[in-house]
């Protein structure tokens, strides 16, 4: 059975990440996408943003998401908060995709039929008091020098790891 994937993503600054996620959900067949505090967003319907704005954004996202951002199912959410309850109401474990003390390593997770994963700052994470609200935090080991990935690569790989595991 094929499990149900949402990607809550927290506070990324960069149209460009932003893009390159909405390819990668694309590609790994992701129901939907959220995107959540200050994270930027392509144009739509009834969208409130100063337009020259919205324009703005909707073109430095479309250079990495090459049309995926027709393609993917998104909604533009401010609190994050409101929507993990919603999702959890709905039969989702939310899962965090950070490093911590209760961090389960990516390849020893098992997923079940229903998770959204939250992604957090490009550089500093997901905040604890978002951490607290997931059901599980995932990490994927590191066996380099470096502490962690990019986020889109660190999204890929636990998309890719949750849809075929």
């Amino acid at each position: 059975m094929k499990p149900h994937i949402i990607l809550i993503i927290h506070d990324i600054r960069s149209c460009h990440n932003v893009g390159s996620l909405m390819r990668t959900a694309e590609g790994l067949g992701i129901e939907k996408l959220y995107f959540t505090g200050y994270t930027p967003y392509p144009s739509h319907d009834g969208d409130t943003r100063l337009p020259h704005i919205a324009r703005k954004l909707t073109a430095q996202i479309h250079k990495t998401a090459l049309g995926a951002e027709n393609d993917v199912v998104w909604e533009h959410r401010e609190d994050i908060t409101t929507l993990v309850a919603e999702l959890k109401a709905s039969g989702y474990v939310i899962g965090a995709l950070e490093q911590s003390g209760r961090s389960v390593r990516l390849p020893d997770y098992h997923p079940p039929e229903k998770i959204a994963v939250i992604l957090g700052r490009e550089v500093e994470g997901i905040d604890a008091d978002i951490i607290g609200m997931a059901d599980v935090t995932l990490e994927i080991p590191m066996f380099g020098q470096k502490e962690s990935f990019n986020v889109v690569q660190a999204a890929a790989m636990t998309l890719y790891h949750l849809r075929f595991h």
